[in-house]
């Protein structure tokens, strides 16, 4: 790590006195905290509204889960090891630490000097001990898993007042397919500044670390391809291959039709692989990831509202393997072999739903009631929300994560760009070639186009 020994720039006290004194304010229940960065006051509200951790914890809990994982996994992990190793010595001397950890915050190892290390100790930070924000609140390990890029947590900015003479950043490295967490590497300091080069060497750190898993996901891809061309050859049923995030890697002309996307174009990088739109087959997807990675035999079946369908479609979901790891489904339409997939399948992973919005104004906080929510709509790298407090800011960073968490609380995806609050549709207007407007209950009565891919979708949910 370059320039190890020069401290960045800030206030002797870490974070400084504004935001201790607006932690004070946040924990005792107020919701205003203005001097506060939004990445920390979004973290301070699933701490106190999602997750309820008591600010005044001592120590980490124990971890409990046993995540299972992949080879892939154990090569991250190595990989993260062997650069937490090499800059082990000089993060020691500034009285530092660095960890790896899980995808559920478990410290796996540490490193650092024999002194810090026992101060460490005082508060759990060990191995097998669990720093998600769930389990100790706001931390560079347990936020970093919560957001993407490197992520700075200093002083009062931690959620746990027995880790606010603590300073430190974390990074995740996530599945390049679901870009779901695998790892976080992370660096902190006791009293004292992180080294100014720590971010980008986080950063440099996880990209270096993501480059097979890039090399392995475009390799998948191609024999996902290639196992779709042989069943293809096989079969009259309208065919798809799709990856274990839902994303679609090939499909055939009829597939193309009812999943939105291109026919018969091969999407071999992860990064340019199609998008259906549909829940519900990203739903059945990571599902059949699941089942396939305890029983290699598994096959199921399902229904799902394809694009341009008033009714059900019947789906059958066999498994593609690769060296003993499931890298994607093929899907066959029209089809109900195998064992039918639950229709409440969320029930066994339950996903918090949201009581409340969180947007930002300026560098303030505001936390919306549902109602309140008129439509997101994705601009540029933000998402916006139209609100009876006028147009704000997002918390979530992506229109897709936001649908999903809002999904099942009466808000619909009804274009690309657009999610809509089903409660707040005043009118609905049809265009001169039959397209769709919807037309809100707001001050100005804004109208949000939909889409034809997502027209059948919104007359089910509006009855029309």
């Amino acid at each position: 790590m370059r320039d190890v020994h020069r401290l960045e720039p800030g206030a002797a006290n870490l974070a400084g006195g504004t935001v201790l004194a607006a932690w004070e304010r946040f924990v005792q229940g107020e919701d205003q905290v203005p001097d506060v960065r939004p990445l920390v006051a979004i973290s301070w509200h699933r701490c106190r509204e999602q997750y309820r951790v008591d600010p005044h914890l001592t120590e980490a809990p124990v971890a409990v889960a046993e995540p299972s994982h992949t080879p892939e996994h154990d090569v991250v992990f190595a990989e993260l090891g062997f650069r937490a190793a090499s800059v082990a010595h000089e993060v020691g001397n500034l009285g530092g630490v660095v960890t790896v950890t899980d995808a559920t915050g478990r410290i796996l190892a540490e490193w650092g000097d024999q002194a810090t290390l026992a101060r460490a100790g005082d508060s759990n930070l060990a191995p097998w001990f669990c720093w998600s924000e769930c389990a100790v609140g706001t931390n560079g390990m347990g936020t970093a898993l919560e957001a993407h890029g490197p992520v700075p947590i200093r002083g009062a900015e931690h959620w746990c007042q027995t880790l606010h003479n603590w300073v430190g950043a974390g990074i995740a490295v996530r599945d390049v397919v679901t870009r779901e967490p695998i790892a976080v590497l992370n660096i902190c300091c006791w009293r004292s500044r992180l080294p100014a080069s720590a971010e980008s060497w986080l950063a440099n750190a996880a990209t270096m670390t993501q480059y097979p898993l890039k090399r392995r996901a475009r390799d998948s891809g191609a024999e996902l391809v290639a196992t779709y061309t042989q069943a293809r050859a096989r079969s009259s049923a309208a065919l798809a291959a799709v990856d274990a995030a839902g994303k679609v890697v090939i499909a055939d002309d009829m597939a193309s039709v009812l999943l939105g996307v291109p026919a018969r174009t091969p999407a071999v990088d992860p990064t340019l692989r199609w998008n259906p739109g549909l829940p519900e087959l990203i739903t059945a997807a990571r599902y059949a990831t699941r089942q396939a990675a305890h029983n290699p035999d598994w096959v199921g079946s399902t229904q799902i509202f394809a694009h341009l369908a008033d009714e059900p479609t019947s789906i059958s979901m066999r498994p593609v393997f690769s060296s003993g790891h499931v890298i994607g489904t093929l899907v066959s339409f029209g089809a109900s072999d195998g064992a039918p997939l639950p229709q409440a399948e969320e029930a066994a992973h339950p996903r918090a739903q949201p009581r409340r919005l969180v947007a930002m104004r300026d560098n303030r906080m505001v936390l919306l009631r549902l109602p309140e929510v008129h439509f997101a709509e994705s601009q540029g790298n933000d998402v916006w929300l139209s609100t009876d407090q006028g147009r704000l800011r997002a918390a979530s960073l992506s229109l897709d994560k936001l649908e999903g968490e809002l999904a099942d609380v009466g808000f619909l995806r009804v274009h690309r760009r657009y999610v809509v609050n089903l409660s707040r549709i005043l009118e609905i207007e049809r265009g001169p070639k039959g397209e769709l407007s919807l037309v809100m209950d707001d001050r100005a009565n804004e109208m949000v186009p939909v889409s034809r891919r997502n027209a059948p979708a919104v007359r089910r949910a509006l009855d029309i």
